[in-house]
C-alpha cells in the first residue's frame, strides 16, 4: 500500500479497484500528510485522480472532502447506501461515478460541484434527483438508469448543455413541462423502460438528437412533432401500444434505423417508404398487408415482419431475405404507378403549370424563407431564386440545371443551397465565393468533371458539405481544412480508396459519412475528431478497425461498419451497437 501511495504522490492519481477492500485506507483522505523520507516535497502532487471501484466499500468519510484537487472520482461498484455531503467540497469534481451500489438518494450538497461534466449513478435505489442538481450547468452527461425515479426536478432545464440524457429503466409517468426544450444540444436520449403515456410533445425542439429510445413504455402514439428531430438516426419505439406510423415521419430524412416492433399497427405509410432506412423492424403487429412501395428502399438491410397477420405474402418470403423480401415488393410497384399516370404533366394534382408552381412557391417564400423549387424539370435558375429577398434555404434538387447564373450573387442571406441530381458538370465556384453566408451545400449526383486548386477556399464558411455520388478525385490535401467550420461531411459513392488524410485536421466535425466506397483502411488519426458524433463507413473494405477509435466513446453515438469484411470482431459485437462496439475496441488498446 504505501508504494501504491507514494506512486499517487508522483502521478496524481491512485488506482485501488479490484482489492476486495471494506473500506478507504485512512492513509488516502491524507495522502500529502505522509510524504515518506525518502520524497522530495517539492516533486509531490495533489491527488487528481481516484478510483475505488469492484470493491466492498459501504461507507465514505467526510474527510473525502479533504481531496479538494479530485477531478475524477470512480466509486462505482460497491457496497456504498449514501454519499457524504462533503463531497459538496470537492470543488473541481468533473466525473463522478458511482453506479451499481444501494444509494437511495444523493446529498444536497451535489450541487455544489458545479464543475461536475458526466454523472454516472446507474443501478442504484435513487427515487428522486435533488432539485441543487440544477446549479451543475456544465453537465454534459447524467446516466441514472436502472433506478426508482418518478419524476425529474423542474431545476433540471439549467443544465442546458447535456448531451446524453440515459433514464431507462425507471417509474417515469412523464417529463416536467418544458424541461426537454431545455436541452438544445442534446444528442442521446433513452427513457425505454419506464411508464410513459404519451411521447413528449417538446421532442420538436430537440434538433440536435441523434438516438432516441422510448421502447417499452405505454406510448400511444407517435407525436406530429418529432419531425422537428431532423438529426435523427436512431429511433426505438417498441413495446409500446402505438396504432399507426404517421406519414409526417417521412421528414425524418437522416433516419436510418427504425424499430417500432411489438406495437399495434395496422398500416405501414406508402410515404414513410421515402426513409433511407438501413432497419425497418416492424416485427410483432397487426400488419396485414404493405405498402408495395417499400420494395423501393434499397438501402433497407434488415426488414423484420415475423409475427404480423400478413395475407398477401407468403411466409416464406416473411421469413427468407430481406433482399427477396422487397425484390417481391417491387415487383408489384408497377400496378401503383398506372393509377397515378392520369396527373397532369407537370406533376402536380390541381394541375398547375410549372410557372404558376413557381409563383407559388415564391409566394410561401416571402414568409418562410425557404424555396423549394425541387423537382420541377428545370434547365435554368428561375430569377425568383433572387428577386424574392432575404432567401435563407434554397432547393434546386432534381432538376436539369447545368450552370448557376451570377445573378444568384444577389442573394446575400443564403445559408442553405440543394442541388442535388441536376447536371452541373463545373464547378460553380465564382457563384459559390459570392455566397459569403453560405453554410450548408449539396451537390450529390451531379456529374462534376473536376475540383479546381483552391475550389473549397471559396466555400469557406461552410459547416455542412455533401459531395455524394460524385466520382472524380478530391483536391489534393490539405484542401479539406480550407473549410476550418465543416460540422458535417458526407463522401458517400466516390470511389475513395481511403480516407482523404485531411479529415482528422477538421476537429468541428461532429458527422462523417464515407459509406460505400472502396475505402481498406480506418486512419488512426480519425481520434482527432474529439466531436465526432456519427461516423459511417459501412460498404467498405475495412478488415480491421484501430483499437483507439474506441476512445471517442464519450462522444461517438453511431457507428456504422456494415458491409465490410472485419475479421478480428465477431458478429456478435456488432450486433450490440455501437456503445459495445466502442468498449470493446477500447479493451484492445496495449496498456
Amino acid at each position: 500500500m504505501e508504494k501504491i501511495l507514494k506512486t499517487a504522490r508522483a502521478s496524481g492519481s491512485l488506482d485501488l479497484s479490484n482489492r476486495s477492500l471494506q473500506e478507504v485506507p485512512q492513509q488516502v483522505y491524507r495522502l500529502l500528510e505522509v510524504v515518506g523520507p525518502d520524497e522530495k516535497w517539492w516533486e509531490v502532487v495533489e491527488l487528481q485522480k481516484l478510483i475505488l471501484c469492484h470493491n466492498k466499500i459501504a461507507t465514505l468519510s467526510d474527510e473525502l472532502g479533504n481531496l479538494s484537487s479530485i477531478t475524477v472520482l470512480l466509486i462505482n461498484h460497491n457496497e456504498l447506501t449514501y454519499l457524504p455531503s462533503s463531497i459538496g467540497r470537492l470543488c473541481l469534481l468533473k466525473y463522478l461515478d458511482f453506479s451499481g451500489n444501494s444509494i437511495k438518494e444523493l446529498p444536497v450538497e451535489i450541487g455544489n460541484a458545479t464543475t461536475l461534466v458526466r454523472l454516472q449513478g446507474a443501478n442504484n435505489l435513487l427515487s428522486e434527483l435533488p432539485s441543487s442538481i440544477g446549479n451543475c450547468v456544465s453537465l454534459l452527461e447524467l446516466q441514472v438508469a436502472n433506478n426508482l425515479l418518478t419524476t425529474l426536478p423542474d431545476e433540471l432545464c439549467h443544465c442546458s448543455r447535456l448531451i446524453k440524457l440515459d433514464l431507462e429503466g425507471n417509474k417515469l409517468v412523464e417529463f416536467p413541462k418544458g424541461l426537454l426544450s431545455s436541452f438544445s444540444s442534446l444528442t442521446e436520449l433513452n427513457a425505454a423502460k419506464n411508464l410513459l403515456n404519451e411521447m413528449p410533445e417538446e421532442l420538436g425542439y430537440l434538433s440536435s438528437l441523434i438516438r432516441l429510445d422510448l421502447h417499452r413504455n405505454r406510448i400511444t402514439a407517435i407525436k406530429p412533432s418529432l419531425a422537428g428531430c431532423s438529426s435523427l438516426v436512431e429511433l426505438f419505439l417498441g413495446e409500446n401500444l402505438i396504432s399507426n406510423v404517421p406519414e409526417g415521419i417521412a421528414a425524418l430524412q437522416s433516419l436510418g434505423t427504425l424499430d417500432i416492433h411489438a406495437n399495434q399497427l395496422r398500416n405501414y405509410p406508402a410515404e414513410a417508404c421515402s426513409l433511407r432506412l438501413s432497419v425497418l423492424d416492424l416485427s410483432n403487429n397487426n400488419l396485414s398487408e404493405l405498402p408495395a412501395e417499400l420494395g423501393k428502399m434499397t438501402t433497407l438491410r434488415k426488414l423484420l415482419l415475423i409475427g404480423n397477420p400478413l395475407k398477401t405474402i407468403r411466409s416464406s418470403l416473411v421469413t427468407g431475405s430481406t433482399s427477396s423480401l422487397l425484390k417481391y415488393l417491387r415487383s408489384r410497384v408497377p400496378a401503383l404507378d398506372e393509377t397515378t399516370s392520369a396527373l397532369p404533366s407537370s406533376g402536380n394534382v390541381f394541375g398547375a403549370d410549372v410557372k404558376n408552381q413557381i409563383l407559388m412557391a415564391a409566394r410561401e417564400a416571402t414568409t418562410s424563407k425557404v424555396l423549394s423549387l425541387r423537382g420541377k424539370g428545370l434547365k435554368n435558375v428561375p430569377s425568383s431564386a433572387w428577386e424574392v429577398g432575404d432567401i435563407a434555404s434554397l432547393d434546386l434538387s432534381k432538376n436539369d440545371i447545368e450552370v448557376l447564373p451570377t445573378d444568384m450573387s444577389m442573394c446575400t442571406a443564403l445559408e442553405a443551397l440543394l442541388l442535388t441530381d441536376n447536371k452541373i458538370q463545373k464547378w460553380q465556384g465564382q457563384v459559390f465565393a459570392s455566397l459569403t453566408g453560405l453554410q450548408h451545400l449539396v451537390l450529390t449526383g451531379n456529374p462534376l468533371r473536376e475540383f479546381p486548386p483552391g475550389a473549397f477556399k471559396e466555400v469557406s464558411t461552410l459547416q455542412i458539405l455533401d459531395l455524394s455520388g460524385i466520382s472524380v478525385p478530391l483536391p489534393t490535401p490539405p484542401a479539406l481544412s480550407d473549410m476550418p467550420n465543416l460540422r458535417e461531411l458526407y463522401l458517400k459513392r466516390m470511389q475513395l480508396n481511403e480516407i482523404p488524410s485531411d479529415v482528422p485536421k477538421l476537429i468541428h466535425l461532429r458527422i462523417l459519412d464515407v459509406s460505400q466506397n472502396a475505402i481498406t483502411a480506418l486512419p488512426e488519426e480519425i481520434i482527432c475528431l474529439t466531436q465526432l458524433e456519427q461516423l459511417d463507413i459501412s460498404d467498405n473494405n475495412i478488415s480491421s478497425l484501430p483499437p483507439k477509435l474506441g476512445l471517442l466513446d464519450p462522444c461517438l453515438h453511431v457507428l456504422k461498419v456494415d458491409g465490410n469484411p472485419l475479421r478480428s470482431i465477431r458478429r456478435t459485437v456488432l450486433d450490440r451497437g455501437t456503445k459495445a462496439l466502442l468498449l470493446y475496441l477500447k479493451d484492445k488498446i496495449p496498456s
